[in-house]
């Protein structure tokens, strides 16, 4: 009989901390020593946290509902940013936008100035964490440089450990994406003239409504439209909503009405059809009466009607679920 070859143990391979454990490739060794696979050890946590949808990503920054306006409704639009332990010292300004050219995450620009993208396609179920991920790596790239798109490790901050919570978020809606290119600069490369030129042929005119938060006035070949970002619970805002609808006050004035409504994370958008020639400023002071309207709708406590709830019927069947 052949003889057994003697059993030898493999050499004990430093066991790395938790908290220094890189992502890796699932198939790959474990880095942390253990001679499993990625997958099969610290990978597991990584994975859940990767597949794990937060319906609110943008919970507990400040103008959740604008948020989420410029990431789903606006086509170009800018904001400035505030970070809780304020900007390195060769960081001149930081700020949102909608999109950037060549749909990169985030590009700094040779003044060492950031600029974040937030409609660009994430890796996990937590924007939040892709975004922060993103803006961490932004703010320490060398001036003159897209940041390239990447899976963000599970245990990473978020927006909400990052963003000053108290500063003030106040998007402006441009008309096209010029300011992807700063004054200064006189020329840009052919690639990102190009892609601004795509970028504004395919913009809808949007503007932001002054008197009411998060309502965005947009303008299409057909008809005018009306879209809301309401930060109110949903079912007590369906309920609202029904009771305005039935009583007939649910519209913006003659030729409007409430058609339906979006729900993208974890909020409610509801629309309204407009005239061609209803513009933004006409907006104004009916979407005002309106949110006086849903006010005291909100405050209602008694049952819904038998019109109330074939009212609120109707509304639910016309949602979409944009994320």
């Amino acid at each position: 009989m052949a003889k057994k070859r003697p059993q030898t143990k493999a050499a004990a391979k430093p066991q790395i901390a938790n908290g220094e454990i890189p992502v890796v490739g699932a198939r790959e060794p474990c880095p942390c020593g253990s001679g499993r696979r990625y997958k099969a050890c610290h990978g597991r946590a990584a994975a859940h946290a990767v597949t794990e949808l937060v319906q609110r990503p943008f919970e507990g920054l400040p103008a959740e509902c604008d948020w989420v306006a410029l990431r789903e409704l606006v086509p170009a639009a800018t904001a400035e940013l505030t970070l809780k332990d304020g900007l390195p010292e060769d960081v001149p300004s930081l700020m949102l936008a909608t999109v950037l050219p060549m749909a990169w995450p985030a590009l700094r620009r040779e003044d060492g100035s950031v600029l974040l993208a937030l409609q660009n396609d994430t890796s996990s179920g937590d924007l939040s964490r892709d975004l922060a991920d993103t803006l961490q790596r932004a703010l320490t790239t060398k001036p003159g440089n897209a940041v390239p798109p990447r899976r963000a490790p599970a245990d990473g901050p978020r927006l909400q450990d990052l963003i000053d919570a108290d500063a003030p978020f106040e998007p402006v809606v441009h008309s096209g994406f010029e300011f992807w290119i700063p004054e200064s600069v006189e020329t840009t490369s052919a690639e990102v003239t190009a892609s601004l030129e795509r970028a504004n042929a395919a913009a809808i005119p949007t503007v932001k409504l002054a008197g009411v938060d998060a309502a965005y006035w947009c303008e299409t070949p057909e008809k005018n439209h009306l879209r809301w970002v309401m930060p109110h619970p949903e079912e007590e805002l369906l309920d609202a909503l029904a009771r305005l609808q039935a009583a007939g006050t649910s519209s913006l004035g003659e030729g409007t009405r409430l058609v339906g409504s979006f729900r993208a994370h974890g909020l409610m958008v509801p629309v309204w059809d407009l005239p061609s020639g209803m513009g933004a400023e006409e907006c104004e002071k009916p979407a005002a009466e309106f949110a006086e309207r849903l006010t005291a709708a909100l405050a209602a406590d008694t049952p819904l009607t038998g019109d109330e709830r074939r009212a609120r019927g109707g509304l639910t069947n016309r949602q979409v679920t944009l994320s």
